[in-house]
């Protein structure tokens, strides 16, 4: 997987600061805090992945009911 650089970002200065809270919280940069959290969502939308993106082998796959 390439990582990407991002040159930008806006927000408002509420939910920049909602961010800061969040990575010192978990003791991640705003990066990886906005990546994990991304990563989390995606997972619980679509816990058995999509055409392009699919589990780690070995993974617990959760199923909706």
């Amino acid at each position: 997987m390439q990582k990407t650089k991002v040159k930008t970002f806006s927000a408002t200065a509420r939910d920049l600061a909602m961010l800061e809270a969040v990575a010192k919280y978990h003791g991640l940069n705003k990066s990886a805090t906005i990546a994990s959290l991304v990563r989390r969502e995606f997972w619980r939308i679509f816990p058995g992945g999509t055409d392009r993106i699919r589990p780690d082998r070995g993974a617990k796959v959760g199923r909706e009911e």
